[in-house]
């Protein structure tokens, strides 16, 4: 079974030369990936009478390309070395796990939770979606399907996104992002967590805030080298829940009414 996923993987290896940031790949992929997230989250608000069990779906197709990408790392790129670099717990990989785990809380008196959760995908998962595709940089591989992969997933992310806000699962004030702050902070301490205890093993940054090297995103590298590692993981963080926030308040006022 193990060679016979070996073979899939590798007929499915088409070499590219890794395409360039703001190249026509990129530009012509984003000018028909987005238009495409925002017309099926509208869509799908207006006529879907279970919209947790869109979600749930979404969740299930981001854990089968997970599973299919961290294969192909594994098996064809490190060639039977994990890196830890690409384990799955970045900002943009939480919607996977919460999609999955928003059916247990469906029950009345789990609304708040379930609301929190919500609001953790509209916010974060647009942030997420539309600054890794103004900033590709980290979704070009030398491999067609990979790439593709990278792209795919933010797509699928800003459609999460703009779907929990059409639908008003997510919250719409101020005090609901600030009532879903502890959620992420829970997950800031997760990744903390995985960037120390993996440290013997490799080099994993997940939230990009690993304590043993400045941060790896654009401008906050600089920060970081002047500031310090510290400093800079927390400015950095600042300015997520800043984004966040931002995307809250846009989503908030775009749809300020639930659909009818």
């Amino acid at each position: 079974m193990l060679s016979f996923i070996k073979t899939l993987l590798q007929a499915a290896a088409w070499p590219i030369q890794a395409p360039e940031p703001y190249s026509a790949f990129h530009i012509l992929l984003c000018a028909a990936g987005i238009p495409l997230a925002v017309f099926l989250a509208r869509r799908l608000a207006r006529i879907c009478l279970h919209p947790r069990g869109v979600l749930f779906i979404c969740g299930l197709i981001l854990a089968v390309s997970e599973l299919y990408k961290q294969s192909f790392l594994y098996f064809i790129v490190s060639q039977g070395q994990y890196n830890w670099w690409y384990f799955p717990f970045q900002l943009c990989s939480v919607p996977m796990y919460l999609c999955l785990i928003l059916p247990l809380f469906r029950h009345p008196s789990h609304r708040s939770t379930e609301k929190r959760i919500c609001t953790f995908m509209q916010d974060f998962a647009l942030l997420g979606g539309v600054m890794a595709l103004a900033e590709p940089s980290g979704l070009m591989h030398p491999y067609l399907l990979l790439t593709l992969h990278g792209f795919l997933w933010h797509f699928m992310l800003i459609f999460i996104g703009l779907y929990c806000a059409m639908t008003g699962l997510g919250g719409r004030t101020p005090g609901d992002f600030a009532s879903m702050l502890p959620l992420f902070l829970a997950c800031v301490c997760m990744a903390t967590l995985i960037n120390v205890a993996s440290h013997p093993y490799g080099n994993a940054d997940m939230f990009y805030i690993s304590p043993y090297y400045p941060n790896g995103q654009i401008v906050f590298h600089q920060i970081a080298l002047t500031i310090g590692t510290a400093a800079g993981n927390l400015l950095y963080l600042a300015a997520m829940v800043l984004g966040g926030f931002i995307c809250h308040l846009f989503l908030g006022r775009l749809f300020s009414r639930r659909p009818g």
